[in-house]
């Protein structure tokens, strides 16, 4: 194997895979990046055997070949490397070694060969679809941070995609919260289907995506991103997910307008006044304000007040403080819409657009 690329490329490259590796390995191979020389063509793969990233970028091959290296190592090395053309050979009667030069510098590094990374097999078959990087990775940011954190429910751990009646509907909830957003996506009414994806094939993708097409095919239980440069497969989680659409609903009897930011700013204020046993904030909304306390063996009681577009009978409400600052944070419209019926209701916030956040209220 012999290639040359420049200094930028093959950082690039590196980090778009290298965040599949984690810190401890089953098998010394999967802490390596496979690099393929093939045409004019490199290819790096990582994977754990449930995600699997791939990226393709163009290069002078002079002769084709395969190697595994290690690619956190790899990754530290290219990104001081001068910025210039870098030089790959394989060291002759070695398979798991090559000599890299750039400039002055000179280094041989050891890896594994190729033989022994796990075989990559694409599907075949299975349900494709059609998306947009862009709107995708909306969804999945608007949604994601609404999954739980601990095992207890395994498949409440991931994001709900829910394919049918030509929408794509991403779901993600713990019990206490739940947030979504549909896009229109047009498939055969016969792919319609739900299947979850896990915590970290989210967080690589909302890393990755950008723009353009986003091809996405599902067999059995793997999932498939085609997108750009990349190739990125998911083992999707087992279990049945909650029947989302008994906990959401549309209206409330009472809408609150309120300015995003100014509300982000209010709520920073008043959850440093907390502290994990007493993570309650009373909300008080009246003619067009609304007072936020809460009381803390820290600091006893603290208030701020917010101006909103309300006039409707008095309401107060408890709840979480970080499960309501935490949607404003992912979304990006100015102005923002919380929807109540009573106290003991539970709340709605909405934006301008497809997404709808239910938090549960507290009782203190």
């Amino acid at each position: 194997m012999k290639f040359k690329l420049h200094q930028s490329n093959f950082l690039e490259a590196l980090k778009s895979v290298q965040g599949v590796v984690g810190s401890r390995s089953a098998s010394p191979v999967l802490s390596n990046v496979l690099i393929q020389a093939e045409g004019d063509d490199l290819i790096f793969t990582t994977t754990d055997n449930e995600i699997t990233m791939r990226y393709t970028c163009k290069a002078e091959v002079s002769e084709a070949g395969a190697i595994t290296l290690p690619v956190k190592r790899l990754t530290s090395i290219v990104s001081v490397l001068s910025d210039q053309i870098v030089e790959v050979a394989s060291v002759s009667g070695q398979d798991d070694a090559v000599r890299m030069t750039c400039g002055s510098y000179r280094s041989k590094i050891t890896g594994i060969s190729a033989d022994l990374f796990p075989k990559i097999v694409k599907p075949e078959n299975g349900y494709t679809y059609k998306l947009d990087q862009a709107n995708f990775k909306e969804a999945l940011r608007k949604t994601h941070y609404a999954a739980a954190t601990d095992d207890s429910r395994p498949v409440l751990m991931g994001v709900l995609l829910n394919f049918a009646d030509a929408k794509l509907t991403c779901v993600a909830t713990d019990g206490r919260r739940l947030a979504l957003f549909w896009m229109e996506v047009d498939f055969p009414p016969e792919h319609a289907c739900d299947v979850v994806l896990p915590a970290r094939a989210v967080r690589e993708l909302l890393r990755s995506l950008d723009k353009g097409e986003l091809r996405v095919t599902i067999q059995g239980t793997q999932i498939i991103f085609e997108y750009g440069d990349h190739f990125f497969s998911s083992t999707l989680l087992n279990g049945t997910y909650p029947n989302y659409k008994q906990v959401v609903f549309s209206d409330c009897e009472n809408k609150i307008k309120i300015n995003r930011e100014e509300f982000i700013a209010v709520l920073h204020r008043i959850n440093v006044s907390t502290t994990p046993t007493t993570n309650a904030m009373r909300l008080t909304f009246e003619d067009n304000v609304l007072t936020i306390a809460v009381t803390s063996p820290d600091v006893d009681e603290a208030t701020d007040t917010v101006t909103i577009k309300y006039n409707g009978p008095s309401i107060v409400a408890i709840f979480n403080p970080e499960f309501m600052l935490t949607p404003l944070e992912n979304l990006t419209s100015d102005e923002v819409t919380i929807e109540l019926n009573n106290a003991s209701s539970p709340g709605l916030i909405k934006d301008d657009t497809n997404f709808l956040y239910v938090i549960m209220p507290l009782r203190v």
